[in-house]
């Protein structure tokens, strides 16, 4: 079907540690459509993390088959086409909160001009816009998180991957981040994948899938 995003077959991704191979996925079949709005629950080091690399193009397979049938190669799929939120925020010290948000757009080879437009149009669907020239120092952790979320939506990506998001914020500041996150999507067919071991966010999902020992359950 060409209107899936991602399509994954068996798909499994092994280490070496030392001269022990740790499976970290094994044997995962799973598709993602677009709208999708999908938890990806279990504890720490159940594999969360590392499908989701998988899936944003991050990381390469051991065995198995992936393919992103209405995204196209692996290559060309960030930052246009796969959004990414890592649990920390990662912005870059010296740049504004702006700045922070276009910089993948224009590493993208976007023109200065219209990356300074989507991020200021990206800041203003996640209540940024106020903030916009302030540095990373000058931020809470809940609004730096939201520069995160808002350097993701920049693109416009049909498909948004997000690793415990609110994993190091306090219960308020992680209820209004989802908030955000939720609202900016709506209306749109941003298929949206998040890992997290919080029962609270994955109820305001759709579907649920559950990893444990790097098995990945997918809801029928």
């Amino acid at each position: 079907m060409d209107e899936m995003l991602v399509h994954m077959e068996n798909g499994e991704r092994t280490y070496s540690r030392g001269k022990t191979p740790v499976a970290a996925v094994v044997s995962a079949t799973c598709t993602i459509m677009p709208g999708d709005r999908i938890a990806l629950m279990g504890p720490s080091g159940s594999g969360k993390s590392t499908l989701l690399h998988l899936i944003g193009g991050l990381d390469s397979l051991t065995s198995g088959r992936l393919t992103w049938p209405a995204l196209g190669a692996r290559e060309t799929l960030r930052p246009a086409k796969v959004g990414l939120v890592f649990q920390m925020p990662s912005l870059l010290a010296p740049l504004t909160v702006v700045e922070n948000v276009e910089i993948p757009l224009l590493l993208g080879s976007g023109s200065a001009d219209k990356a300074r437009a989507a991020a200021l149009d990206a800041l203003e669907r996640t209540g940024l816009r106020s903030i916009a020239d302030k540095l990373p120092e000058e931020l809470s952790g809940g609004q730096a998180q939201r520069v995160a979320v808002a350097r993701a939506l920049a693109s416009h990506p049909r498909l948004l991957l997000a690793d415990e998001p609110t994993g190091q914020l306090d219960s308020a500041t992680a209820r209004h981040l989802f908030d955000v996150l939720l609202e900016s999507l709506r209306g749109t067919d941003t298929a949206l994948v998040v890992a997290t071991h919080d029962k609270v966010v994955a109820e305001r999902l759709n579907t649920v899938w559950h990893m444990q020992h790097g098995i990945l359950e997918v809801a029928a």
